[in-house]
């Protein structure tokens, strides 16, 4: 479906039954909602599964960039609120995970708990994002198709058929919408904003994610009052596409401990 959120035309997917409790789930940079499909396969059996794609990817209108991590939590909640969901568990995969910890921050009571995956307080050197912005824009999505999808998952994966889709969704990606996010993340740092909050939360990473790696998931994990963490053996950055099952495991059993 496709609502007007705030003059954006935004594709929103629902899955599960009505008037369960909700779980939003939060794609990654140049992926769309469909990185999450295992995951809401499994958690629409009980919760209302929410899933959009980002401003600038998948299904969803571009504006120019740059854009800003708090921008694009006021788009999360702008869905949440044209869906009339008042509070949600949220989930947030990489650049999803840093935008969740933000709607957290921004409308705390509204947020039941994080699940943040493969994502960190600060990620990677600004540098990195400037650098990517500017080859995109110019260049277009296929000139750091292979290095990205190099840091998504691990050598052995890259020929399997969800890899490969990864990368079709890589290029399919606006090349303004991808510079736009990619500098909101040059421009965040969560850290103060982070260690206030007070909720329960859940930290996964892949063993082997070298763009936000296992040091800084733990540092997460500190920030976070009670926080808890999950180390998965044999992923990378997207372990929800190369490992859906663990990640499955890991995020119904936290909410399951919640009730």
């Amino acid at each position: 479906m496709f609502l007007n959120v705030d003059g954006l035309v935004v594709h929103v997917r629902l899955d599960g039954p009505d008037g369960a409790p909700t779980v939003l789930l939060l794609h990654s940079l140049g992926t769309c909602l469909q990185v999450w499909d295992a995951q809401a396969e499994a958690l629409a059996a009980r919760y209302r599964v929410v899933r959009f794609d980002m401003r600038g990817h998948g299904l969803t209108e571009t504006t120019p960039g740059p854009y800003t991590i708090e921008g694009l939590a006021r788009d999360a909640r702008a869905v949440l609120d044209a869906l009339g969901i008042s509070r949600a568990h949220v989930a947030g995969l990489s650049i999803g995970g840093v935008i969740a910890q933000a709607l957290a921050s921004l409308v705390p009571d509204r947020v039941a708990s994080l699940m943040l995956c493969d994502t960190a307080l600060v990620v990677a050197p600004a540098t990195i994002w400037h650098e990517r912005a500017a080859t995109v824009r110019a260049q277009g999505m296929g000139v750091i198709a292979d290095a990205v999808l190099a840091r998504w998952v691990t050598p052995d994966f890259l020929a399997d058929p969800a890899a490969r889709g990864l990368r079709t969704m890589l290029l399919r990606t606006d090349p303004e919408g991808y510079a736009g996010a990619a500098l909101a993340l040059a421009a965040d740092d969560r850290t103060l904003a982070t260690r206030a909050l007070r909720l329960p939360a859940l930290v996964v990473v892949g063993e082997q994610d070298m763009a936000t790696p296992v040091a800084a998931a733990e540092a997460l994990r500190d920030a976070i009052h009670g926080a808890a963490l999950v180390v998965l053996p044999g992923a990378a950055h997207l372990p929800t596409v190369q490992l859906p099952g663990a990640v499955c495991t890991a995020l119904t059993g936290f909410l399951d401990v919640l009730g």
